[in-house]
């Protein structure tokens, strides 16, 4: 009996480890190394063309997503667009997408464009191409294609924020803002933009501050918690979040949503569209 009250007593004050969220959007080295070439998801491959052809996940497809950015910037993406598109690709609303990648803005802003085009289930392989060759998985060096039928899509518009968002923003607080660029642009350092500076009422959450410095793999939830917490970022509340051009926006949503945010918008065009607006309100520090 004893020894019941004791291991129940060493249970009750062991902690529970933390984990995010939202694990589903998150597949990891291992994972897909153990299902590349399957069926359990459609892999898409975002990487230049050449880093494809020298090797790439079996069974994934190489996926030029340019476009994409283009079509949302100029409002171009509608049903039809992104019909024709997933199509190229031969994914279905049924299967999981797990996006491929060099570069976790790169990677990140694709996993945007997708939940915005209406994929419901899109996951992020964690460190990148980098990550599953230190998982030792397979490597293919033959070009794989699987169009499939058009397919339709409903698009989360509600994922998009734009300047006019969040200028009536300004006024009713009904978000929280997130600043992902680097201290320097924040507090006024030109880059790229006529004006320099940050939204007024934005909190400052650099981009890189989500993921491990050596693996660039997203940080433990544990630590997570701890940023966001520092931050005073609610996440039960609306949360926009901006950079320069939507790419390192788009790593602090996902982070956001990986643990639990409600509800985020990115302002896709950014700093580049604010900043250059000679209306729009600036603060500096």
């Amino acid at each position: 009996m004893l020894l019941i009250l004791l291991a129940a007593a060493a249970t009750a004050g062991a902690e529970t480890p933390d984990t995010y969220a939202k694990p589903d959007l998150i597949v990891s080295a291992a994972m897909l190394a153990k299902e590349a070439g399957g069926t359990k998801f459609t892999v898409i491959d975002i990487r230049r063309e050449v880093a494809y052809r020298d090797g790439h996940v079996p069974g994934s497809v190489n996926a030029v997503t340019g476009p994409w950015s283009r079509a949302v910037n100029e409002g171009k993406a509608d049903a039809a667009f992104w019909k024709k598109q997933f199509a190229l690709l031969g994914m279905k609303p049924s299967v999981p997408v797990v996006v491929v990648f060099d570069d976790i803005k790169s990677g990140c802003r694709v996993w945007w464009l997708l939940k915005t085009a209406g994929v419901p289930d899109a996951r992020l392989l964690d460190g990148g191409w980098k990550a599953y060759v230190a998982a030792k998985g397979e490597i293919s060096k033959e070009p794989f294609t699987h169009p499939g039928p058009p397919m339709e899509w409903k698009a989360d518009l509600a994922r998009l924020a734009t300047k006019e968002t969040v200028l009536t923003n300004l006024k009713d607080k009904a978000a929280q803002i997130v600043d992902g660029r680097s201290a320097a642009e924040y507090s006024g350092v030109l880059a790229m933009s006529k004006k320099g500076g940050h939204i007024p009422g934005a909190v400052p959450l650099e981009w890189s501050d989500f993921l491990d410095a050596k693996t660039k793999t997203f940080k433990p939830a544990g630590e997570l918690k701890k940023l966001i917490a520092t931050h005073k970022i609610e996440l039960d509340k609306p949360c926009v979040t901006y950079c320069q051009s939507g790419g390192r926006a788009a790593v602090v949503a996902f982070g956001l949503e990986l643990m639990g945010a409600k509800q985020v918008r990115n302002y896709y065009k950014s700093w580049s569209e604010w900043g250059n607006d000679p209306n729009t309100p600036v603060e500096k520090k």
